[in-house]
């Protein structure tokens, strides 16, 4: 039976963002969003591993943030490959996008969490 472990989610992300960018048609604006999208897109599995290390529950609610921020980034480049057709078939960005929809509640719930908690102490 395999553990759930969030860190291993974020990492298996990061690495189907990096194969989405390999796969991003080669041209000035594929570049340019392949750059970005391998930024945010990866940034989210550093970020939640550092969350771990925190050293307050502020900074842990901090770092949390930050990878939900890079979530959101990540969508938006998703969403601008699959509409400006940087990737074909585009039916292959659905199951990556429904990934960062997941990632992305899961990290509102954790923050929320953290929050209350915080305040509770």
């Amino acid at each position: 039976m395999k553990v759930y472990d969030l860190q291993d989610r974020f990492v298996d992300f990061a690495v189907r963002i990096i194969r989405v960018t390999e796969s991003v048609k080669e041209s000035k604006a594929g570049k340019h969003i392949s750059g970005q999208l391998i930024r945010s897109g990866t940034s989210p599995a550093a970020n939640y591993g550092e969350a771990q290390s925190a050293e307050s529950k502020a900074d842990f609610i901090h770092k949390l943030k930050i990878a939900l921020k890079e979530l959101r980034e990540t969508e938006v480049w998703l969403k601008i490959i699959l509409k400006s057709e940087l990737i074909t078939p585009s039916e292959k960005l659905e199951p990556l996008l429904s990934e960062t929809d997941e990632l992305i509640a899961i990290m509102v719930k954790s923050i929320g969490t953290a929050k209350t908690k915080q305040k509770t102490k």
